[in-house]
């Protein structure tokens, strides 16, 4: 799994993996951006009738048919309404289940982890949606793996003396770098490069939009190291408890909580003697308390430490370690790459 990650820091690399699924002329004109524009990549948003549009690290830019970047939306490269059902077309030859399982929740994952967000017209049945018909918009969410995020921060979340990992929450808002770094912990944790004399931990990945593993067809598309075991597409409370029963990890990661199911499944996890490390969306720790379950896995210090990430510096920016009770370990602002 190590050549995955390699082929995740070449910038030509992560593009050759989504331009099997775009239109012939936005693939084309792709091909002519800048390595450097490249690597601060994070979106493609194709609309319907509208100019291609890019979303870097710094600044959204429309793409030109010459590969520039520009402001104006008229010398923007068109996509039309013919192009956006080629491309659902071609999202669906890279997994099995893409239309039946995926494509309701609203995405479709590619080789390589990348992500790719639906918006149209909803097809709705007993309450819940069951298939998108008439795709007006698709975003392409670029994922890149970067082994090291999680290493100014992996000291706090494991206690030498009792010899045993901490369960932490990644708090930020989207689009600061939380499943890059909670990928990172889980695989080092499985390596054990947190502790020299330690082999590693079981870790329990429960995956339940691919983001963590990318996976497609239920193989992992990033390096989550030899003890890492991956529920892919499971329900994030309803796979953590399957894997205290069956699978005896350490350490269980997941991502997004905020549910009262998850918050229950948290709490069990803290008494059955498991860790857990998972991401919540919020602006601020202070923000996330004020969610009725997640106050009460802060009252219950059901997390050691809370790791708070923004945009400052680039995605992936550190502001601050906190302990079981807020306060604070470490406050920094350095991006963790």
């Amino acid at each position: 799994m190590a050549g995955v990650s390699a082929a995740h820091s070449n910038p030509r690399s992560v593009l050759e993996q989504v331009l099997a699924v775009l239109p012939g002329e936005s693939a084309r004109s792709l091909q002519s951006l800048r390595d450097d524009l490249l690597d601060e990549l994070e979106e493609i948003r194709l609309r319907a009738g509208q100019p291609l549009e890019l979303c870097l690290r710094q600044r959204p830019a429309f793409l030109a048919e010459d590969g520039e970047l520009t402001q104006s939306p008229h010398r923007g490269v068109r996509v039309s309404a013919d192009e956006l059902a080629q491309v659902v077309q071609r999202l669906t030859q890279f997994s099995r289940y893409a239309v039946e399982e995926d494509m309701r929740h609203g995405y479709v994952t590619l080789p390589g982890g990348h992500r790719v967000g639906i918006a149209g017209r909803a097809v709705v049945e007993a309450g819940h949606v069951r298939a998108f018909r008439h795709v007006t918009s698709l975003n392409v969410r670029i994922s890149r793996d970067h082994p090291g995020a999680a290493a100014s921060v992996l000291p706090f979340l494991y206690d030498r003396v009792s010899r045993r990992p901490l369960s932490s929450l990644i708090v930020s808002p989207p689009q600061c770098g939380k499943t890059t770094l909670v990928r990172d912990v889980a695989r080092r944790l499985s390596y054990g490069d947190f502790a020299p004399d330690n082999p590693g931990l079981k870790v329990a990945v429960i995956d339940e939009r691919s983001e963590i593993a990318g996976s497609v067809d239920g193989i992992p598309q990033f390096d989550l190291g030899p003890r890492a075991d991956v529920l892919d597409g499971c329900p994030k409370a309803e796979g953590m408890m399957m894997a205290i029963r069956s699978l005896s990890p350490h350490v269980v990661v997941t991502d997004e909580i905020g549910r009262m199911e998850d918050a229950e499944a948290v709490m069990e996890a803290s008494l059955a003697g498991v860790a857990v490390v998972a991401t919540a969306h919020a602006a601020s720790l202070d923000a996330w308390r004020r969610r009725p379950w997640m106050e009460r896995l802060f009252s219950a210090r059901a997390f050691d430490r809370y790791i708070v990430l923004s945009r400052r510096h680039g995605p992936g920016s550190v502001e601050a370690v906190l302990d079981a009770e807020g306060r604070p370990l470490r406050r920094g602002g350095a991006a963790e790459r």
